[in-house]
C-alpha cells in the first residue's frame, strides 16, 4: 500500500467546514488523492466501486452512525484502514468503534501534525490513536459510571428525550432529520450504558445531568 504513488483517502463527514479543512491539511501533504462525502451510504457505494486505501470517519453522520458503517466498510473492504475523527471522547465509544475494525481513532481538537502522524502511523499497520485518546484509553477502570462529555447536540436531545418527545417531535424542533436524532439516542444509550431510554433519563437525572 505505502509503495503507490498517491493513496486514495475518503472524508466522511457531515459538515462542510470539517471536510474543507480537513481536505485543505491533506491536500498539502502530497500524498493522497482525496474524495469526500456528507454522507455514510453515499461513501460506501464510492468504497464498494473504488479501491480505497483510508477513510477518515465521523463517528455522527446525518444517514447512521460511523460505528456501524465502520464495520460495514470493513465486510465490504477489509484492507481499507479505518479511522475514526470525532467530538465523541467517551472510551466506551472508542473501543466500539476499535471493536468495529477501526485502525484508530482522532479527536476532532487534534492539531494537524497529530492528524498527519496519525494517518501514516495506521498505513505502517498501527493502531492510531491521537494523545487524547490515549490518555481516555489508559485511565483506570471503575466500577461506576464515567460521566460522558456531551455535545450541545446531544443535551439538547437528552433534555427532550426527558420530556417523552418523540424522535420526529425532536426532529422538527431542531430542523435535523429523524435519522440524526435516532443516531444521537443511540450514541447516548452507548456513552450511558444504559439498555432503555428509561434508564438513560433515570442515569442522567441522578447524575444531575438534567
Amino acid at each position: 500500500m505505502c509503495k503507490d504513488p498517491k493513496l486514495n483517502l475518503v472524508i466522511v463527514d457531515d459538515h462542510p467546514m470539517v471536510v474543507e479543512g480537513l481536505k485543505s491539511l491533506l491536500e498539502q501533504v502530497g500524498k493522497f488523492r482525496i474524495f469526500s462525502f456528507t454522507k455514510g451510504i453515499s461513501a460506501l457505494d464510492f468504497i464498494q466501486e473504488n479501491k480505497t486505501d483510508i477513510v477518515l470517519l465521523d463517528i455522527v453522520l446525518g444517514d447512521g452512525s460511523g460505528l456501524n458503517f465502520c464495520q460495514l466498510i470493513k465486510q465490504k473492504s477489509h484492507k481499507t484502514i479505518v479511522i475514526g475523527i470525532s467530538n465523541q471522547a467517551e472510551r466506551s465509544i472508542i473501543f466500539r468503534f476499535l471493536e468495529n475494525g477501526g485502525n484508530g481513532y482522532i479527536l476532532k481538537n487534534a492539531d494537524a501534525n497529530e492528524i498527519v502522524d496519525c494517518i501514516y502511523s495506521a498505513i505502517k499497520g498501527d493502531v492510531a490513536l491521537s494523545k487524547e485518546v490515549q490518555g481516555i484509553m489508559l485511565r483506570p477502570s471503575s466500577n461506576y459510571i464515567e460521566l460522558p462529555r456531551l455535545t450541545k447536540r446531544e443535551q439538547q436531545i437528552l433534555h427532550a428525550i426527558s420530556e417523552g418527545k418523540t424522535s420526529a417531535e425532536i426532529a422538527d424542533n431542531l430542523f435535523i432529520s429523524i435519522i440524526t436524532v435516532e443516531t444521537h439516542r443511540r450514541n447516548l444509550l452507548q456513552k450511558f450504558k444504559a439498555k432503555n431510554m428509561v434508564e438513560l433519563v433515570k442515569i442522567a437525572t441522578e447524575n444531575k445531568l438534567l
